[in-house]
């Protein structure tokens, strides 16, 4: 493919994300600073834990290049990776989230670790099987603007969706062994 998308390295479980995509034939490039994402046409902010995303990447000067990377080139979030995308977060006090998806976020909505569960759920653009969904802590998207799409449900609550070129998800796709999400990341204009 001769893609290089960055995963953002600063905490949670980015090595998960980039062996996603060396499945896939992408190259990858571990975004710690700014510079970095010269060397990329795509990026997706991993899991982790949001109030620690927010200080590494205020401490790392992130914010304004990661708003200006995703002008151009796609971007997806995982988990903590979507809180750190919406543009509105229930914990504001301690979370400064990007507002680059057109949806309000609450943490920790589905119950803490001990209530972690994986589910099947089906989207059309992922075909006719099933996507066997990881949710642990998982966040909650309590809005969503008039120009964000709902790409799949559960429940009929949005577990991932797309502003543009920017799709944020509730769920860990990289802890399955399934590369279609990756993949329908890898297939937008990078």
């Amino acid at each position: 493919m001769g893609k290089k998308i960055g995963v953002l390295a600063l905490q949670g479980d980015f090595d998960k994300h980039v062996s996603m995509l060396h499945r896939l034939g992408a190259e990858t490039v571990l975004i710690r600073e700014p510079e970095q994402l010269q060397l990329c046409r795509g990026l997706i902010i991993p899991g982790g834990e949001s109030t620690t995303l927010t200080k590494l990447m205020h401490l790392g000067g992130l914010y304004q290049p990661l708003r200006d990377f995703s002008q151009t080139f796609p971007v997806m979030g995982t988990c903590a990776g979507m809180i750190m995308l919406a543009s509105q977060v229930e914990d504001d006090q301690r979370i400064r989230p990007l507002n680059l998806i057109n949806v309000s976020v609450r943490r920790n909505v589905y119950g803490r670790q001990i209530d972690s569960f994986t589910t099947p759920i089906k989207a059309s653009f992922l075909g006719e099987h099933a996507f066997k969904a990881i949710f642990i802590r998982a966040p909650g998207i309590t809005k969503i603007g008039p120009d964000t799409e709902i790409l799949m449900q559960l429940d009929a609550e949005p577990v991932m969706v797309r502003t543009k070129n920017i799709t944020g998800l509730t769920f860990h796709p990289e802890l399955t062994d399934d590369t279609r999400i990756h993949q329908n990341f890898l297939e937008q204009k990078i």
